[in-house]
C-alpha cells in the first residue's frame, strides 16, 4: 500500500494541466470528499502498527503534494490568461500614449528662426565658455572700458581671460572671423551674467542675435528687417526705434513695439504707455569689422540681440522667470499643443 501511494506522488509530481477544468478534475481525484486521499486514510486502521508512521507520513506527503500542485498551477493558468488578455483581445481599446511638451524657450527660438530664415538668414553657435578677446575685445571693449561693468561676468577660476559668454555676439565675432562677406546669421544661445535672481532676471538666459554684413547695408536696412520680424513675430506692425548706446554698434537704437492697450494686462506690461522694449540693434562699429579682418571701407553691417526668455514671457503671459528653469511637469505641459 505504501508503494501505491508513492506511485501516486511521483504522478502527481509529474502532472501537468492546460486548463482550469483539468486542474479541478486533477483537485476532486486526490482532495475530493472521495477522492484517492480519503480512500487511502480510511485504509489506516488496516495497516499493521509497525507500518503505521511511515504509511502516515507518506498519505500527508501526497496531499501536501497534490495541494502545492492545484495551487501552482491555477497561478500559472490565470497569469496565462490575464496576458492573453491583455495582448491577444485586438478589440481592447488601446492605452493612451503620453505625448511629451516642448520647453517654451524652445518653442519661441525655433520660431525665430525661421521667421529669420525665410530672408536668408542661417544659424551660428560657439562655445559658452569664451575668452576675453571674442566676448569683449574683439566687440570694442577694450580693457578697462566702462561699459564692461553693464555686464556681470562670471570668471572661470579667477582667469581674466576665460569666462562664461555674456551675449551670443562673441558667435557673431567667431563667425566673421572664418567668413567672408557677404554675412547673414543669427546666433541663439545661452549667456550668463552676474545677477541677482528675481522673478524678471536670472543669472543665466537666452539670447538670439543677428547680424548682416555686405557691401552698402544701411539703417534702412535694419529696420525693414525688424519691421518684418515684429509683424511675423507678434502680429504687430508699428515699430520706432529710439537713440541707445551700445559699444559694437554705432549708431546704435532700442527697438519698441507697440502692443497697444486692449486689456488689463497690456497696460501693466506697457506701463500705459502701449510701447514695449523688445530688443537693441545699430550698425556695426567699423572697429569690430576691423578687429575681424572686415574692410569697413567696402562693407558695412548691421546687428541687433533678443533675450528669447523676455519673448517667451510676453508671448506666454508668464508671470515669472524661474520657471522656466524649475522642471514643473505641470507647468511644461501647457506646451503640448504649441
Amino acid at each position: 500500500m505504501i508503494q501505491k501511494i508513492k506511485e501516486h506522488i511521483a504522478a502527481v509530481e509529474a502532472f501537468n494541466a492546460k486548463s482550469h477544468g483539468e486542474v479541478e478534475q486533477f483537485r476532486i481525484k486526490y482532495l475530493g470528499k472521495k477522492g484517492l486521499l480519503n480512500d487511502f486514510f480510511a485504509e489506516f486502521k488496516n495497516v499493521p502498527n509497525d507500518q503505521k508512521k511511515e504509511f502516515g507520513q507518506t498519505i500527508n506527503q501526497l496531499k501536501t503534494k497534490a495541494t502545492e500542485k492545484v495551487a501552482t498551477l491555477k497561478v500559472s493558468l490565470t497569469s496565462e490568461d490575464d496576458t492573453k488578455g491583455v495582448y491577444g483581445d485586438l478589440t481592447r481599446p488601446g492605452e493612451p500614449v503620453e505625448l511629451g511638451s516642448r520647453h517654451p524657450i524652445s518653442i519661441v527660438k525655433n520660431k525665430i528662426i525661421d521667421i529669420f530664415s525665410r530672408i536668408g538668414f542661417n544659424v551660428s553657435e560657439g562655445p559658452e565658455i569664451e575668452d576675453d578677446w571674442h566676448n569683449f575685445t574683439a566687440l570694442n571693449l577694450p580693457e578697462y572700458h566702462p561699459a564692461r561693468d553693464m555686464q556681470d561676468t562670471f570668471f572661470i577660476e579667477k582667469d581674466p581671460d576665460v569666462l562664461l559668454r555674456t551675449h551670443t555676439s562673441s558667435v557673431q565675432v567667431r563667425y566673421m572671423e572664418n567668413n567672408k562677406p557677404p554675412i547673414r546669421t543669427i546666433s541663439p544661445g545661452r549667456v550668463y551674467r552676474n545677477e541677482a535672481i528675481s522673478g524678471r532676471s536670472h543669472c543665466f538666459f537666452h539670447q538670439v542675435e543677428g547680424l548682416y554684413v555686405d557691401k552698402g547695408v544701411s539703417f534702412a536696412d535694419l529696420k525693414q528687417t525688424l519691421q518684418y520680424f515684429t509683424t511675423e513675430m507678434f502680429g504687430k506692425s508699428k515699430i520706432r526705434l529710439r537713440p541707445s548706446y551700445f559699444p559694437f554698434t554705432e549708431p546704435s537704437a532700442e527697438v519698441d513695439v507697440y502692443w497697444g492697450l486692449e486689456t488689463e494686462t497690456d497696460y501693466k506690461m506697457t506701463k500705459g504707455t502701449g510701447w514695449l522694449e523688445i530688443m537693441g540693434c545699430g550698425m556695426v562699429d567699423p572697429n569690430v569689422l576691423k578687429n575681424c579682418n572686415i574692410d569697413p571701407e567696402v562693407y558695412s553691417g548691421f546687428a541687433f540681440g533678443m533675450g528669447i526668455d523676455r519673448i517667451a514671457l510676453l508671448l506666454h503671459q508668464i508671470p515669472d522667470i524661474r520657471m522656466f528653469s524649475e522642471n514643473d511637469v505641470r507647468f511644461l505641459e501647457q506646451f503640448k499643443s504649441l
